[in-house]
């Protein structure tokens, strides 16, 4: 269906009202996710149209019936009966007209709501700062985006317009009996609140319950998500049974929470019941006798016992919509939650021609401290300086834990520097357009990161308009154009999740190819050609040089071998700069290096 409203993907999040607590109710919810149903509001306002008129005539067929016992049943006339037949066949049609665009409009409104929504928790999620997913889980988060949606989208598209519907045929249903019978509503008013009393009792214990199963749920997600993207590992260490016993107690635990969320539902429901038909069985009892005395019609029974039963309907609907409620609730709360978190680094900071206007991509580390958000007692980077020359190239060498990869990643801005600066030609990072400066930046990493798609898809992710013979030229340059002819559709070959059925080599070729392509003024290379072999690495090497000239490069290589066609080598220890020259001024000056490099020669030349 077209509308001519603007997506709501994107500019609900800014003004989504504050964290719903467990002491707030389904109204909260229906404000935060009104944010998304406002641009349809067409389409809202058609449902309530439809809503309102199929509500009205059935409650028009307790007249029919009141029309049909009196002037039919108990007359003596064939053709009055015809006609309150008549009568309550065309009320039926009536209805079933309006049902169906009732049920459309809302179902078309919750299945785009929830398609919104879901674009909205995406396009968050991509922007949020590497250190949040240090302390969230991905299978978590993607509970939120697949399991919450989809509840939402049930309630909006279903038990939204039920509880809608119930309540203006409970109203509807109490002005009649009113009209119909004074003495019996009385009867239904002193009923009705001890048939709601259970859902207000009831209501908040089903919520907390609903929150804590949608949390397990998440729980059992993200666990199986991790076995079964480390399922080689598991598979070597012979794991498997210890797994199964683990998620066996993961989806056990959620069956029980479930099971309590389950019980409380169903006793609410019982107990609903019970009290509807107790009030109905008792209403029928003075209303026969009313009827026996002559002091009401057997239409006017009829019709009353009607509206009764129609508005315990109404109460039992609005009873189990109440829980659904509940738990979209807790779903409602988990995603606003989501949404609501702030980007420690901003998408966009400042003038977009910031970064594109860089001359020659100096950069320089300014005494830079920082510590992983996971990890503040440990530093990772302490106090400091470094200067790489544009167009030159910087090596960096160290134990392990040095600091090495976490200089790339401040460069690239994945986080900010707790001390200190990072500058490009003077120009602090900080105050630069995030996506410019990324976009002067190629890193070609140790792990090489693949996506479930075809070889160009890959290689062109960084220059997505680029054309097939550039492609192919990356490709070739990278030394990965003969092997990718070998795959069973070349370059249009999927590569499984994270590029499976590659090598480790074949893996890091295409990461190369990819930077080449891109063309950028600065290149960070880490490990990049860890997982080649000798040849292949010889020529991805001359590969590489060819790419280094007149950019910017710094390279993190743990063989020393890899690194000696660097312009500089920048020792560190600890997150501290220990040392900086070239090889053999290194090997005089720098214990560390020395040591590193008398390692490493020797075990080659043994």
């Amino acid at each position: 269906m077209s509308n001519t409203a603007e997506p709501a993907a994107t500019s609900p999040v800014a003004d989504l009202p504050a964290s719903t607590t467990s002491s707030q109710s389904a109204r909260q919810m229906i404000a935060a996710l009104w944010q998304f149903v406002r641009p349809y509001k067409k389409v809202l306002v058609g449902a309530v149209v439809a809503l309102v008129f199929t509500a009205g005539i059935t409650l028009s067929i307790g007249q029919g019936v009141r029309l049909l016992v009196d002037e039919g049943l108990t007359g003596d006339s064939s053709q009055a009966l015809a006609q309150a037949v008549l009568v309550l066949l065309a009320l039926a049609g009536l209805m079933a007209m309006g049902t169906y665009v009732r049920f459309y409009l809302v179902s078309w409104l919750g299945e785009r709501v929830v398609a919104d929504l879901r674009k909205a928790v995406f396009d968050h999620i991509v922007t949020l700062h590497p250190s949040y997913f240090e302390t969230n889980r991905s299978g978590e988060i993607m509970s939120r985006l697949t399991t919450d949606t989809t509840l939402l989208q049930h309630i909006i598209g279903t038990s939204f317009s039920m509880a809608l519907r119930s309540a203006l045929m409970f109203v509807g249903a109490l002005v009649l009996l009113l009209f119909t019978d004074l003495k019996l509503s009385l009867i239904v008013l002193v009923g009705v609140p001890l048939v709601l009393l259970p859902i207000v009792l009831y209501g908040r214990r089903v919520r907390k319950l609903s929150k804590a199963s949608q949390d397990s749920i998440a729980d059992v997600g993200s666990y199986a998500g991790e076995i079964i993207q480390h399922i080689k590992t598991v598979q070597s260490y012979t794991r498997e049974s210890y797994e199964k016993h683990a998620f066996a107690e993961e989806v056990e635990t959620a069956f029980k929470i479930a099971k309590r969320r389950v019980r409380q539902r169903a006793l609410l429901i019982a107990v609903v019941i019970l009290l509807m038909f107790g009030a109905v069985s008792g209403l029928l009892w003075v209303g026969g006798n009313d009827m026996i005395a002559g002091r009401m019609s057997s239409g006017d029974l009829a019709a009353f016992v009607f509206y009764a039963v129609m508005m315990g309907s109404a109460v039992a609907t609005i009873s189990e919509v109440y829980g659904e409620l509940q738990r979209a609730t807790g779903a409602t709360e988990r995603l606003m939650d989501l949404l609501q978190v702030e980007s420690e680094i901003p998408v966009s900071t400042g003038a977009a021609s910031a970064a594109s206007a860089l001359s020659c991509a100096q950069v320089a580390f300014e005494a830079v401290d920082f510590s992983y958000p996971s990890r503040p007692d440990q530093p990772a980077v302490l106090g400091l300086s470094l200067n790489v020359e544009g167009g030159r190239s910087l090596a960096l060498v160290g134990p392990s834990g040095a600091g090495k990869s976490t200089l790339l990643e401040l460069l690239q801005r994945f986080y900010d520097p707790l001390g200190g600066r990072i500058t490009l030609d003077g120009v602090d990072i900080r105050k630069m357009d995030t996506a410019s400066l990324r976009r002067q930046i190629a890193v070609v990493p140790q792990q090489p990161a693949l996506f479930t798609a075809d070889v160009c898809y890959n290689i062109r992710y960084g220059k997505p308009d680029a054309s097939d013979e550039e492609v192919i030229a990356a490709a070739k340059a990278a030394h990965a154009h003969e092997f990718i002819q070998q795959l069973p559709d070349g370059y249009n070959s999927h590569l499984g999740e994270q590029g499976t059925r590659l090598s480790g080599g074949q893996k890091q070729r295409l990461a190369i190819a990819r930077a080449i392509l891109k063309d950028p003024r600065i290149l960070l290379l880490d490990e990049a050609t860890s997982a080649l072999d000798a040849e292949s690495e010889y020529h991805v090497q001359q590969a590489l040089q060819a790419l280094m000239r007149n950019r910017t490069t710094i390279i993190i290589a743990h063989r020393l071998a890899t690194i000696l066609h660097a312009d500089n080598i920048a020792v560190l220890d600890q997150g501290q700069l220990v040392a900086k020259g070239s090889h053999q001024e290194l090997i005089e000056v720098s214990p560390l290096y020395k040591r590193l490099a008398e390692l490493q020669f020797q075990e080659a030349g043994a």
